[in-house]
């Protein structure tokens, strides 16, 4: 049962590329999430936070004035101001994943003003598969306190990589994620249609099948395929027929080609490689190009020291015109089985958006 019901009275879920009054992050802690590795994630984040930092404001939750000071002294370390476009939060959380324990931002544009709010989600770990996760879980509400927005609590778990939107109506997810029965029993097609509905504003699904290999989130759409536009998707394939993800990208490839938006307009569809394999300590890592974040004039795109990382980077700059595109080395962020957009959670502006997808300033 749904409890509260945005989607019936205005408000909806504003794409990516819409622009960001802030991007939040959850400063890395947890050793369980990278075994004997954590060190070695903190480089790239804090690259990734400087590049964030030149764009829009980045707000960072942390457990505790301990906890913010050493993000301050490697934040410092590194060349970044950590009193610039930076700030902190005492939001305690159990990892770093913002995008799927983070909130989700709605708006509602009226007579040329815009209202916001939050839509908080259930989170269980994927499934229940990590734990303790009740601080994550209740990190919506807290940023909601902190902004001062209303909060829409439906009492259902869904994670923020699980779905991608083009801000007009079309969301893009997939079956062996958002009807699997660990976030939920007895989810058919129908039912969360109906959620993403009268939650996010959708006026139409679509769904594509299964995720990655290495993917512990049971097929997130991050890692698969992305809109970067309103109307064009990319996603990733593997032309490698023996390699465990050829079949699985082949037919959501297929299914996107026969696909349309929320107009009864086909879509366009452009592909991205997957990278070589990436085996960390026998562990096959769901290292992926579509899990590239939109932030404001910049794309921050995952690479992963392999020769397909120009070929992504370039694809993606003739798709983005006018926008940044930076790469951010993810292959040891990605040991702890995410990377860039796992671990960000945009935040709309509080102006109306622009029409199109173009440059932002």
């Amino acid at each position: 049962m749904i409890g509260a019901a945005p989607g019936d009275d205005g408000w909806r879920w504003p794409a990516e590329w819409e622009p960001h009054r802030a991007t939040w992050l959850a400063w890395p802690h947890n050793p369980a999430t990278w075994p004997g590795r954590l060190e070695r994630v903190y480089e790239p984040y804090v690259a990734m936070v400087e590049v964030l930092a030149a764009h829009e404001p980045v707000c960072i939750n942390v457990a505790d004035e301990a906890m913010e000071e050493a993000a301050r002294r490697r934040l410092r370390a590194a060349g970044v101001d950590p009193d610039g476009n930076l700030r902190f939060f005492h939001v305690p959380t159990d990892d770093t994943w913002a995008r799927d324990h983070g909130p989700i931002f709605l708006v509602r544009d009226e007579g040329g003003g815009r209202e916001r709010a939050i839509l908080d989600f259930g989170f269980n770990s994927w499934g229940g598969k990590y734990g303790p996760w009740s601080q994550d879980d209740r990190v919506p509400a807290r940023v909601a306190e902190i902004l001062g927005l209303q909060r829409f609590e439906p009492g259902i778990v869904l994670e923020g990589g699980s779905i991608d939107g083009n801000g007009r109506g079309t969301i893009l997810t997939t079956e062996s994620c958002l009807l699997h029965a660990n976030r939920g029993a007895g989810r058919t097609r129908e039912s969360m249609e109906e959620a993403l509905s009268r939650l996010l504003g959708a006026r139409h699904v679509l769904w594509l099948g299964d995720g990655i290999e290495g993917d512990d989130t049971d097929g997130h759409i991050d890692d698969l395929a992305r809109f970067v536009d309103p109307h064009t998707v990319v996603t990733v394939i593997e032309p490698e027929v023996s390699d465990p993800n050829h079949a699985a990208l082949e037919e959501n490839l297929r299914r996107l080609r026969s696909m349309r938006d929320q107009d009864g307009k086909r879509l366009a569809v452009a592909t991205l490689p997957m990278p070589p394999p990436l085996v960390v300590d026998g562990q096959r890592c769901p290292a992926s190009y579509a899990n590239f974040y939109l932030a404001n004039g910049v794309a921050l795109v995952p690479v992963f020291s392999a020769p397909s990382d120009e070929r992504a980077l370039a694809i993606l700059r003739e798709l983005l015109p006018g926008r940044e595109v930076v790469a951010i080395p993810c292959s040891d962020l990605v040991y702890g089985l995410g990377a860039v957009h796992c671990m960000t959670q945009q935040e709309p502006a509080q102006e109306t958006a622009p029409s199109g997808p173009g440059p932002i300033s």
